[in-house]
């Protein structure tokens, strides 16, 4: 009997010490791809980053807002008593996603495309707030000091959220037009969501890397060719802006689930959807939850495109033009 419990305890002390290396090995394998990816993180990428201003194409402007300086475009001729379109850009794009939409609806109103703070060529500071609420507020301050006048704002995608929340606030909003919002879901990549340390400058580093940004971009649509060689050129201007890769780490920092939602039903002013049926990020349900939450509207209208994805504007710019053209004569000059 001694001796087999004697056999009992020399197993268990030995299934013990073979846990203990099996996790030691573990802890030590986790330890050294944990310093691999910092070391990766913060390789030098070899891209010098320059001031905005010298990246910038002969249709951009820059205007200082709140002391950053953002950069926009615009397009037609703003009328007394007419409305003007502010277009804000979704998750990882900037103002050239509005490329195709922006010069249509510049032929009948004044149309102004902006890169919100972190995004394209506007300012990218490391110590400050890139939630929601905050880029909303900056939005607000850019079309004061435009000093625009019967705003219609429409947003893509995370702009989405970002136009709604200003349509809340802002007296001069009278129309919002939503494309493919983040609003029920953010739409923004689950990777943001994780913020354990390097996996920020991670995120950052890999939004800089021109093949992985054109792949990911292409998903979204049902035509990739629309991502052409000249998009991805205005696209990845970004990564050689100054400050590009502190602003982004902090930036990808700051991720929050989409909180707009329990805020359609405060939307006062008319709403036109815009729906590319083929988005693989966002489901039939989520565009009734958009029509349905927007109880307080006193105009809900959607424009649904089956022959488009998550990028209505881009895949459909004719068919969004004519919509909202017409909703902004609707809303305002009737």
């Amino acid at each position: 009997m001694a001796i087999m419990e004697t056999s009992v305890r020399r197993l268990v002390n030995e299934l013990v010490r073979i846990i203990r290396r099996l996790l030691l090995g573990l802890v030590t394998l986790l330890l050294v791809a944990w310093v691999g990816l910092v070391v990766y993180a913060y390789w030098p990428t070899g891209i010098e980053e320059v001031p905005a201003r010298e990246l910038a194409g002969p249709n951009d402007r820059f205007v200082s807002v709140d002391g950053l300086e953002l950069r926009y475009q615009e397009f037609g001729t703003a009328r007394p008593g007419e409305p003007s379109f502010v277009l804000i850009h979704g998750f990882g794009n900037s103002l050239q996603s509005f490329r195709l939409l922006a010069p249509l609806l510049g032929e009948r109103f004044r149309t102004v495309t902006v890169d919100m703070p972190g995004f394209g060529l506007s300012a990218k500071p490391v110590d400050w707030d890139y939630k929601n609420p905050n880029q909303a507020r900056m939005m607000t301050e850019f079309m004061r000091e435009l000093d625009l006048e019967n705003v219609i704002v429409g947003g893509h995608s995370l702009g989405g959220a970002i136009a709604l929340r200003v349509a809340l606030t802002e007296p001069r909003v009278r129309g919002l037009v939503l494309m493919n919002p983040g609003i029920i879901e953010t739409g923004v990549p689950r990777i943001t969501e994780y913020q354990f340390f390097p996996l920020q400058r991670l995120s950052a580093k890999q939004f800089g890397n021109r093949e992985f940004r054109e792949r990911f971009l292409k998903t979204s649509f049902v035509d990739p060719a629309v991502v052409t060689d000249e998009v991805m050129d205005n696209l990845m201007l970004v990564v050689r802006s100054e400050g590009y890769m502190a602003g982004t780490t902090s930036m990808m920092g700051q991720y929050e689930a989409a909180a707009e939602a329990t805020l359609l039903g405060d939307v006062h002013v008319p709403t036109l959807i815009a729906w590319g049926e083929q988005d693989r990020r966002k489901t039939p349900q989520e565009l009734a939850d958009l029509q349905a939450g927007l109880s307080g509207s006193p105009a809900v209208d959607t424009i649904q495109v089956a022959s488009a994805g998550h990028y209505v504007h881009e895949e459909a710019p004719q068919i969004l033009a004519a919509g909202m053209i017409s909703a902004a004569e609707k809303w305002i000059l009737q």
